[in-house]
């Protein structure tokens, strides 16, 4: 096999995946693990290693014919160092080096961004974003993330972030035990996956999950429906602000959560129609459209293009 290949990896807080391709929208290999709950940086390192050793053996690639590593990082990253600020789901990153880790580990060139970041790259080149500039990316998932595209390339701020709307203030946490002084709940505290169901334990007394509670709300539960629709108004909420400041063309949603389909989006476009500033409301908001590669795509994209060519901001005038 004599044809150039990249890697892509997504690092997120409950899966990791490693993908082979042309960071052109074709995928030749995609491996899948499963990151366990109570894993650390070390343990996720190890397997990213096992997972790009496997995807080298089973698609016949040699490391000689590796251009690049592109990953999609789940949480804030320093895009011109390449180090991970944090990670809300998985000890041990903050602070951590990827980059040079990649690179010494591999000895292929790499670049690192944030996954929300590089999945907006993926839809804005390849899915439901295409020929839509500005589009902005959401993912609702495990957390909720978000970015900012404008012509193909993806806005990053002075270089440690941007569109991070899972993390802004939507409502005030009446329920109890909530640590002070948090008492004010962001966006992803409170309609993210795991947000949701902590809600539905907590209401129903017992563990549930968001695949459960949608088959129960087709029944008509009626504490369902209320959580249910509390974690969607806060989205269209955090939506409305998004579009007041930003006015993109489309907003692109995927994760976990919105592959609920109709009982996610009906709901949320309803909601932000009454939210939205009037002008502005027409937002076209439509599902993402490369499902779980998403991630992978982006990954790939940045390893071919890198960040110069596909993000904008402080580290790129």
């Amino acid at each position: 096999m004599s044809e150039q290949a990249w890697v892509g990896v997504e690092i997120g807080g409950t899966k990791l995946q490693v993908a082979l391709g042309n960071g052109a929208g074709e995928l030749w290999y995609l491996g899948r693990q499963r990151v366990a709950a109570e894993a650390d940086a070390a343990c996720v390192r190890q397997q990213i290693v096992q997972g790009i050793q496997q995807a080298l053996e089973e698609s016949g690639y040699t490391p000689r014919q590796i251009a690049g590593i592109g990953v999609g990082f789940g949480g804030p990253v320093d895009d011109e160092r390449s180090i991970v600020l944090a990670s809300f789901q998985v000890r041990g990153w903050a602070g951590f080096p990827i980059r040079d880790w990649l690179v010494e580990t591999f000895g292929w060139p790499a670049v690192v961004c944030n996954d929300a970041a590089v999945a907006a790259l993926a839809e804005a080149h390849f899915g439901a974003g295409r020929g839509c500039s500005p589009m902005f990316y959401m993912n609702v998932g495990s957390g909720i993330g978000g970015a900012l595209v404008v012509a193909g390339r993806v806005y990053r701020g002075f270089g440690r972030g941007a569109g991070e709307i899972g993390h802004l203030w939507v409502d005030y946490c009446w329920e109890e035990p909530w640590p002070e002084p948090r008492r004010w709940r962001d966006l992803e505290a409170g309609s993210s996956g795991w947000a949701i169901e902590r809600a539905l334990a907590r209401t129903l007394g017992e563990p549930c999950t968001v695949q459960e509670a949608l088959r129960r709300l087709e029944h008509g539960d009626a504490r369902i429906q209320v959580i249910w629709h509390q974690a969607i108004d806060r989205v269209a909420l955090a939506l409305s602000h998004v579009v007041a400041l930003l006015a993109p063309k489309r907003i692109v949603i995927g994760g976990g959560v919105s592959l609920a389909g109709d009982s996610f989006f009906a709901p949320l476009r309803e909601a932000f129609a009454r939210l939205a500033f009037a002008p502005l409301a027409d937002c076209d908001i439509v599902p993402a459209a490369l499902g779980e590669t998403v991630v992978p795509q982006g990954a790939l994209l940045l390893a071919r293009h890198g960040l110069d060519r596909l993000i904008f901001g402080k580290t790129c005038p």
